[in-house]
């Protein structure tokens, strides 16, 4: 027998404890899937806490299963029934050349006892191997066959029955043995593995009589299908391994006296109880993750992440910065000269405090955050002007060329008139031009850099870099941030975004920035009327009365698309014959434009020149318009399949109008088959403008991944804890980090987390630079 089994025993390996049915291939394919699950390098590095942090999806008690008689329209439950006949059936057959058969599966069923008539449960098989699927059901599903299903159980008017759709059979349907087969799992003692017998196999129907009491006459845990594991075979393990796990290795990490005030149940408990809750316990908590396991699991998710970054925080602070920037009078009166309007009050806020960040010793760290069109870039030209008066290059990176070349347009005509060169350096300039800019920036002649992720290849050099500042931050890779603080004297770096993120995750998320917001817009801007249609005759008549009036009274028009190829499966249009019929059929009159992110740079640039400068009324674009363009005149905004974008993104695209005095609009159009998740983001951009508030609506309905971008900002993935639903646990966790940092920095426990954090690589990615 090897070693005692503990959280760090590799998956590789778990094969050695004799666990039942696993043998050393179906424990490499374990560790295969967890790896892709937990985003590892390579198999090896999975072990047996990435396996324990996969949790349950939901739970059910099996001592107490839902009957027949009980069913009634539209509840959920599970049922334990008895296959009485199953079978496959073609459908649709008159479907185009080439498409996929399509199949109905379908299984008539009742219950032990017969409390009520025979029930379906039935899905959709297709795909062009879809009749050796169904074969396959049907070899596993035969008369008798005792299985567990989950779902929203309807009446069938057709069938005369109750039936039961299942979208993934797999996570949603699962076969138990045969009750006659009664082994030594029932009488087997606690703190005993099950012992193998019949070795490496992923055969469900390998009824192993002493698995029997896992799947069975208790709560037991339901996961998502991982890899080729469905959550049956999960189970067994999950429970193997806890059984020959013993709590001395399941080693307590958090102090006592934290867990204390915060009411925590110990580390071995938690893992337990989460994936085999007791039968004291209220399942409703364990299924909206309020359950004890659950809540301490996820103060420690967070609690290593608010440590982390306060850390990060705490070592920024104390380094020493390259440029040392006074602001006198001298400063003050280059940005008047400059400057072409009064700043709003909330802009004059945040440059006082850039001002104070960047006159300190340390290196700025500054997160700026402002809703579409409150003024963020003139804010970030102040600080650039101060850095280069103080003799000090500064560079601006974007995320698109368009938006690079905007940049570049709008601060070399505010900045005609000074001494100041501004060069734009992006990725389709020729490489003549390239190596004349990269020897212009290492002399020191180019005071300020403006461009995309070229600025930081190697080739790059600066003199005397001051201050970075990165537009749309969420959009780039951690590492490019790390390299362009490193080519300088540990410059200032500003950050802005028009993705507002939420205030009750900026503090913890960007925990090591400080977080300026602009929280008003400036004068002179009309709000937007905001409306969705559907895609019938009639919303489409209404849209284009609307666009031929603006575009009679002058004004230009926005049309977006969420792609530019054909997608059959998503039914989108494609935004290039969309284009031409646009062009063609409804403004032949009018100049039609297309800008899409497939063209060449100079094509796109071209296009957009022209549209900046009004010689095209209408632009037809796929995304790549989202951030920043600036055009006063454009006074429409229409976005097809408008269900497909998140509201943030609807957000800022809502912003590319509205930006003169002029009304503006913004037309939804959403496809017939809209989902009740589109219904209401749709919903929630007619009622507000508020760009914070509809970004908290985002990150309830689609997450902090999709919101922030997580694997760009270079954020750990959570693996537990969310960051929506678990918000007050957030921030409970970064008030213990904030102690133990502070009060409690000298003590010998926070030496302790302190060694276990930087051992962690995940919080080598929680901040910028």
């Amino acid at each position: 027998m090897p070693l005692p089994l503990t959280l760090d025993t590799p998956i590789d390996e778990l094969y050695k404890y004799r666990i039942a049915r696993l043998g050393q291939t179906t424990s490499h394919k374990l560790a295969t899937a967890l790896t892709g699950y937990h985003a590892k390098k390579k198999a090896a590095d999975a072990i047996v806490e990435d396996l324990l942090t996969y949790l349950p999806m939901r739970y059910e008690d099996r001592s107490n299963l839902a009957r027949i008689r009980d069913l009634k329209t539209g509840m959920e439950a599970s049922l334990e029934l008895y296959v009485k006949n199953a079978g496959g059936y073609q459908v649709g057959k008159k479907r185009g050349y080439g498409k996929p058969k399509l199949f109905i599966f379908e299984i008539v069923a009742i219950d032990k006892d017969k409390t009520g008539q025979d029930v379906a449960v039935w899905w959709f098989v297709s795909g062009a191997h879809a009749r050796d699927i169904v074969g396959y059901y049907m070899k596993r599903l035969t008369r008798g066959t005792r299985f567990i299903t989950f779902g929203k159980w309807e009446w069938d008017d057709r069938r005369g029955t109750f039936a039961l759709r299942l979208h993934k059979p797999g996570d949603e349907l699962e076969m138990l043995p045969a009750l006659e087969r009664k082994g030594d799992g029932e009488t087997r003692k606690q703190g005993e593995a099950v012992v193998s017998k019949t070795e490496d196999t992923d055969d469900e129907d390998s009824d192993d009589p002493a698995l029997a009491a896992v799947h069975a006459g208790r709560r037991v845990p339901v996961y998502r299908k991982l890899g080729d594991f469905s959550s049956k075979r999960l189970r067994e393990i999950v429970h193997g391994a806890l059984e020959l796990i013993p709590d001395a290795e399941i080693k307590e990490t958090l102090p006592d006296e934290l867990r204390r005030r915060q009411g925590l149940i110990g580390r071995a408990d938690a893992f337990r109880k989460i994936h085999f809750p007791p039968e004291d316990v209220s399942l409703a908590e364990y299924e909206i993750a309020r359950s004890p396991a659950h809540h301490r699991l996820i103060f420690e998710d967070f609690f290593w992440l608010a440590l982390g970054i306060g850390l990060k925080r705490g070592q920024r602070i104390r380094e020493a910065k390259g440029a040392m920037i006074k602001i006198d009078a001298q400063v003050k009166q280059a940005i008047a000269s400059v400057m072409p309007f009064k700043l709003t009050g909330a802009q004059r806020n945040v440059v006082r405090q850039i001002f104070q960040d960047m006159k300190s010793d340390s290196p700025m760290n500054r997160l700026l955050q402002g809703d579409v069109g409150s003024g963020k870039t003139i804010v970030a030209l102040v600080a650039m002007i101060a850095a280069m008066e103080n003799g000090y290059q500064t560079a601006l990176m974007a995320p698109t060329e368009i938006l690079a070349e905007q940049h570049a347009r709008n601060i070399k005509r505010l900045l005609a008139r000074t001494p100041y060169r501004v060069e734009l350096l992006t990725g389709s300039l020729r490489a003549a031009e390239k190596r004349r800019l990269h020897v212009s920036l290492a002399a020191g002649e180019i005071h300020a850099a403006i461009g995309t992720h070229a600025l930081v290849q190697e080739a790059v050099s600066f003199s005397k870099l001051g201050l970075v500042v990165i537009d749309e931050q969420h959009r780039f890779g951690v590492m490019q941030r790390a390299e362009l603080r490193a080519r300088g004297f540990n410059p200032d770096v500003l950050v802005m975004t028009a993705t507002p993120i939420p205030r009750s995750l900026a503090m913890t998320v960007y925990g090591d920035l400080d977080v300026s917001v602009i929280d008003e817009m400036p004068p002179g801007r009309t709000p937007i009327e905001t409306k969705v249609y559907a895609d019938n005759s009639d919303d489409r008549r209404e849209v284009k009365e609307l666009l031929a009036h603006e575009l009679k009274s002058g004004r230009q028009i926005y049309v977006v698309y969420p792609l530019v190829e054909e997608s059959e499966k998503m039914d989108l249009k494609d935004a290039t014959k969309r284009y031409e019929y646009l062009r063609d059929k409804v403004f032949p009159k009018y100049s039609v434009g297309l800008v899409h992110g497939k063209m060449k740079p100079a094509e796109k640039e071209e296009v957009m020149r022209r549209f900046v400068a009004g010689e095209i009324q209408v632009l037809v674009s796929t995304t790549v318009i989202e951030v920043g363009v600036d055009v006063a005149n454009a006074s429409v905004m229409v976005v097809e399949h408008a269900e497909r974008f998140g509201l943030s993104q609807l957000h800022q695209l809502r912003g590319r109008v509205g930006r003169g005095a002029e009304k503006s609009y913004c037309a939804l159009l959403t496809s017939d088959k809209r989902t009740s998740v589109a219904e209401e983001r749709l919903g929630i951009m007619e009622q507000t403008s508020d760009g914070f508030l509809i970004a908290e609506k985002d990150l309830e309905i689609r997450g902090a991944g999709e919101l922030l971008g997580t694997k760009q900002a270079g954020l750990p993935e959570f693996r537990i804890g969310n960051l929506f639903r678990d918000q007050q646990i957030l921030e409970q966790a970064r008030k213990e980090a904030e102690f133990y940092l502070t009060k409690r920095e000298r003590s010998t426990e926070t030496t302790r987390m302190i060694q276990r954090v930087k051992r962690d690589e995940r919080f080598g990615l929680a901040a910028v630079g």
